[in-house]
C-alpha cells in the first residue's frame, strides 16, 4: 500500500464517530422535514440521513433552526417518511479532492459515478471558502492560446481571467466549451456540469471532449432529476476541486455549465429556507451567492497557480438583461455572446463580437495588434448597422468609404472566424491583417 493510501485509509478512519446523534422526525411540511432532539447539535449546511419506516435511506440538508428544532430539505422526495422516523446527524459535508481525480466523472457529493472506485484525498477542502485577499493577489497573467482564431485575436484569454459565455439553447455552448477544454492551455481541467441532462454527460465526454481533453480533466456532474441542493452543491464541488489543483501551483481551467441551472437550484433552496423571492422570482442573496462562487476564480497569491474560469451563462430570448446575465456581467473580466442567427447559418463558433468583450485588452495585446483589433471592430460595427440595407440592395458602393472595406472584408472574416485547427495566436492576426489588406486595396 503506497503512503498516499494510507494517508486516504487514516483520512475515512479518522471520521468515523463512536456515538452518532440521532433525531425524529416530528412534521412533514411540503418538501420540508421537521426534526426533534438535534436542535442544539445540528448547524445549517449539516447533512443527515434519515431511516424512513420503508426501510429506505433519504439524506437531506439543514437550512433552518428553530431552538429545539430544525427543517431539512431532502435530497429527494419526502414520499414514504413517517413522524418518528430516525434521522441521524452526519455533520457537516467535507469535500477530499486528489491527483486521482483527473480524468475521473464525479459527483458533487465527490464520489465516483463512471463506475469505477476512488480513493479520497487525505486532506478535506471546505466546498464554501473565502476567495484570495484581494491585496495579495496577483495580476492577470499572459494571453492563453485557445486553438480559435476568434480568441487568439478578437476575444483574448489571459491566465487568470473570468469571463461569462451567453448563449440560449442549441447554439454551439456545450461544443464550444468542450473545444476550450480540449485546445486551451491549462494544466488541468475542472468542468461542472449543473443540472445537466443525464443523456448527455456521456455524450460530452466521449464526443465532445474525448480522450486527450478527459485525460486531464475532472468532471463534476449533478444531473437535472436531482434535487436543487445537490445541483447548487455541483458548482461549489467543482470551485473547491479547482482551487485545489491551484494552490498546488497548477494552472486551472474551470468550465461551469451553467450559472443559471446553479442560481436555480440556489433560488429552490432559498425559498424553501423561507427567503421571499423578488427580482423576477430570484431571493435577494442570488446575487451574493454567485458574485461568492465567481471572485473564488482569477489569480491566485504569489506562490499558487490560478483559474482561469468560464462561466456560462442561458440567455432565454437573448435576454441579456435578465437578472443572471446582468449580475455576472457586472462581476467577470469579459463577456461573450454566442447569436443563434449566427449559428442557424451553420458558423462555429457563432460568437457575435460586436456585442462580446475581453476586459483584459488592452494590455493582452500589443501595439500592433490592438490596432489591428480596433480596425476590424469599426468595420464589424458598421457592416451590423447597415447590414439589413446591403442585404435589400439598397446600398450604393462609393457612399461610405469605411462601408466599402467592411463590405469587402465581411466574407474573409466571417470564414476566418470559422476555421479549425490549432492556430497560434501569431499565425491567426497574420491572417487577419492580410484580410484587412486585400479589403482595403
Amino acid at each position: 500500500m503506497t503512503n498516499l493510501e494510507m494517508l486516504s485509509l487514516k483520512s475515512r478512519f479518522s471520521g468515523l464517530k463512536a456515538v452518532q446523534e440521532i433525531g425524529r422526525i416530528c412534521a412533514v411540511e411540503g418538501n420540508l422535514l421537521r426534526i426533534q432532539g438535534l436542535g442544539g447539535l445540528a448547524r445549517v449546511g449539516d447533512s443527515l440521513e434519515i431511516e424512513t419506516s420503508m426501510q429506505t435511506l433519504l439524506t437531506g440538508e439543514v437550512i433552518q433552526l428553530h431552538g429545539a428544532e430544525i427543517s431539512v430539505l431532502p435530497n429527494g422526495s419526502p414520499e414514504g417518511v413517517a413522524i418518528n422516523d430516525r434521522v441521524r446527524l452526519i455533520g457537516s459535508f467535507e469535500l477530499k479532492p486528489s491527483s486521482d481525480w483527473i480524468g475521473r466523472i464525479i459527483n458533487a457529493q465527490g464520489q465516483p459515478i463512471d463506475g469505477q472506485p476512488l480513493m479520497p484525498g487525505s486532506e478535506p477542502v471546505p466546498i464554501k471558502r473565502m476567495p484570495p485577499n484581494a491585496t495579495v493577489r496577483k495580476p492577470l497573467g499572459k494571453r492563453l492560446e485557445t486553438g480559435l482564431p476568434i480568441f487568439n485575436t478578437m476575444l483574448p484569454i489571459v491566465r487568470g481571467q473570468r469571463i461569462g459565455l451567453f448563449a440560449g439553447s442549441g447554439v454551439g455552448k456545450s461544443t464550444l466549451l468542450a473545444r476550450l477544454a480540449s485546445d486551451m492551455s491549462a494544466d488541468v481541467v475542472v468542468i461542472a456540469l449543473v443540472g445537466e441532462r443525464g443523456r448527455e454527460i456521456r455524450e460530452f465526454v466521449e464526443k465532445a471532449l474525448g480522450k486527450e481533453g478527459m485525460a486531464r480533466s475532472v468532471i463534476i456532474a449533478a444531473t437535472s432529476d436531482q434535487p436543487p441542493s445537490v445541483r447548487k452543491r455541483c458548482a461549489l464541488t467543482a470551485m473547491s476541486t479547482a482551487e485545489f489543483f491551484r494552490d498546488q501551483g497548477k494552472h486551472v481551467l474551470l468550465l461551469v455549465d451553467s450559472v443559471t441551472r446553479f442560481a436555480e437550484a440556489h433560488r429552490e433552496v432559498a425559498v424553501a429556507g423561507g427567503e421571499m423571492p423578488s427580482l423576477r422570482g430570484y431571493p435577494p442573496s442570488t446575487a451574493h451567492t454567485i458574485m461568492s462562487l465567481c471572485e473564488r476564480a482569477g489569480p491566485g497569491e504569489e506562490g499558487h497557480g490560478d483559474i482561469t474560469a468560464v462561466f456560462s451563462v442561458l440567455v432565454a430570448g437573448s435576454d441579456m438583461d435578465e437578472p443572471i446575465a446582468d449580475i455576472l456581467r457586472g462581476v467577470l473580466d469579459g463577456h461573450v455572446v454566442l447569436d443563434r442567427k449566427i449559428a442557424e447559418r451553420g458558423r462555429f463558433p457563432a460568437v457575435d463580437i460586436v456585442r462580446s468583450v475581453s476586459r483584459s485588452l488592452p494590455s493582452a495585446a500589443n501595439e500592433m495588434e490592438n490596432k489591428t483589433i480596433t480596425t476590424v471592430r469599426r468595420l464589424l460595427g458598421a457592416y451590423d448597422e447597415s447590414e439589413v440595407m446591403i442585404k435589400a440592395g439598397l446600398y450604393n458602393e462609393g457612399s461610405d468609404p469605411v462601408l466599402d472595406v467592411a463590405i469587402r472584408a465581411w466574407p474573409d472574416l466571417d470564414k476566418f472566424w470559422a476555421e479549425a485547427g490549432h492556430q497560434k495566436t501569431k499565425h491567426c492576426f497574420s491572417k487577419l491583417n492580410l484580410i484587412l489588406r486585400r479589403a482595403k486595396a
